[in-house]
C-alpha cells in the first residue's frame, strides 16, 4: 500500500473503484465532479487522477478515456473494507458444526444468492465441492469478451485441483488477480473464508463487489 496518498486522492481513488464496480466503463474526472461533492473543479479532478494513475492505481485504457482501478487500486480499497473485519470475525468463526454437509451446501447457496458470483463451499474431508451461481455470474458485462469463460473455467479447475496445497487462514481473505495463490490465471478475484473442516469462496471479475461480498462473509460467520 502507498502511504503517500493525500486524503482527497484516497477519496477520488475510492469513487473510481465504487463507480466501475457499478458501471464496468472507464470513469471519467466530469462524471466524478457532477456525482460526487469534492468541492473541486473537473480539472482538479483529473489532475489527481493522473497523479494515481502514475503511480499505478488507475489505469487509462486509450487516449480521453477515463480510468479504471488496477489491481494495486483494488487492493489499497479492500485494505480499507477489511480493516476493522478481520479480528472480529475471525475469533467468532471457529465454533463447532453439528451438521457440516447440511451447514456447507446451505451457506453456499445463500452466498451464491446474495451475491453475482460463483460460490464454492468445499469440504476437505469428504473432497466435496459444492458450486452456486452460475446463472449469476454469466451475467456480468466482462463474460461477453471472448475467451473470458474460458479463463474463468481454468482458474476454476485450477482452484478445486490445488485448493489442499494452500494453507488458507480461519478469517476472509480477499486475492486479486496477480495475487491468486490457486492459478497463474490473473484476471479474477476471489474472496475466501477458511475454516476448520474446509472453505467458502466467491470467485468472479477483479471488478466484484467486494464491499458486498465482504459482508456477506461477515453475515455468514454471524450464523454460527
Amino acid at each position: 500500500m502507498n502511504m503517500m496518498l493525500t486524503e482527497r486522492q484516497e477519496k477520488i481513488l475510492n469513487s473510481v473503484v465504487q463507480e466501475y464496480i457499478g458501471r464496468a466503463e472507464p470513469v471519467s474526472s466530469q462524471m466524478l465532479e457532477k456525482k460526487y461533492r469534492f468541492g473541486l473543479s473537473p480539472a482538479t479532478i483529473r489532475n489527481e487522477m493522473q497523479k494515481l494513475t502514475s503511480q499505478g492505481f488507475l489505469f487509462q485504457p486509450h487516449t480521453s478515456a477515463g480510468r479504471i482501478p488496477t489491481d494495486k487500486g483494488y487492493r489499497l480499497f479492500v485494505d480499507k473494507l477489511l480493516e476493522n473485519e478481520l479480528e472480529e470475525f475471525a475469533s467468532s468463526w471457529e465454533k463447532e458444526i453439528e451438521d457440516s454437509l447440511s451447514f456447507v451446501r446451505e451457506a453456499t447457496r445463500f452466498l451464491s444468492e446474495e451475491s453475482s458470483n460463483l460460490a464454492v463451499g468445499y469440504l476437505s474431508a469428504d473432497k466435496i465441492f459444492w458450486k452456486e451461481g452460475w446463472g449469476g455470474i454469466f451475467c456480468e458485462p466482462e463474460f461477453s469478451q471472448r475467451g473470458y469463460a474460458v479463463s474463468f473455467a481454468k482458474m476454476l479447475d485450477d482452484f478445486e485441483r490445488n485448493i489442499e496445497r494452500v494453507n488458507l487462514p480461519s478469517q476472509i481473505s480477499v486475492y486479486i488477480g496477480r495475487e491468486n495463490p490457486f492459478s497463474r490465471v490473473k484476471d479474477f478475484s476471489l474472496i475466501t473464508l477458511g475454516f476448520s473442516e474446509g472453505l467458502f469462496a466467491l470467485l468472479g471479475p477483479k471488478r466484484m463487489s467486494y464491499d458486498k461480498n465482504i459482508e456477506l462473509f461477515c453475515r455468514l460467520c454471524q450464523k454460527i
